[in-house]
């Protein structure tokens, strides 16, 4: 008879544990509010708020958004571009950009600000080009 209450109490906890490890992985549906990242109602929001504005992207210059994955350059007055900030090397993200030329710090490439072309290598491919959008003073993405 203890066989049976021993399996009976070894299988309770055994799908005890199962839920509870079940339930940790499926981290409930918090609507992405934990600060985790995830995507919820309020990534909405932050899709639609601007990058920066006309003012904040130098020319010649640019500035790189790490947190949205975009560099954004302005390589001549009122004309603004948008790249991806991953290298295309080995997908560092870029870390600056100044006199017309966007700097990858983890081995040296450089893309023209212009157009996102390489530059310099160790880089052989150009900086994906990224869609965005400006409306008066508000750059955004696309």
């Amino acid at each position: 008879m203890s066989g049976v209450a021993r399996r009976t109490v070894v299988a309770a906890a055994g799908g005890a544990g199962l839920t509870a490890a079940l339930a940790a992985c499926g981290g409930g549906d918090n609507g992405g509010k934990n600060g985790s990242g995830g995507s919820g109602g309020s990534d909405v929001h932050e899709e639609n708020a601007p990058l920066a504005t006309t003012g904040d992207i130098p020319v010649g210059g640019g500035k790189v958004f790490a947190d949205k994955g975009v560099v954004v350059t302005q390589p001549k007055q009122g004309e603004f571009k948008a790249y991806s900030s991953r290298c295309t090397h080995q997908g560092c993200a870029v870390g600056s950009v100044a006199d017309g030329v966007i700097v990858c710090p983890c081995h040296q490439s450089r893309f023209d600000a212009n157009d996102g072309s390489v530059k310099q290598g160790p880089a052989t491919k150009p900086l994906e080009p990224m869609p965005i959008e400006v409306a008066g003073e508000a750059i955004r993405l696309a």
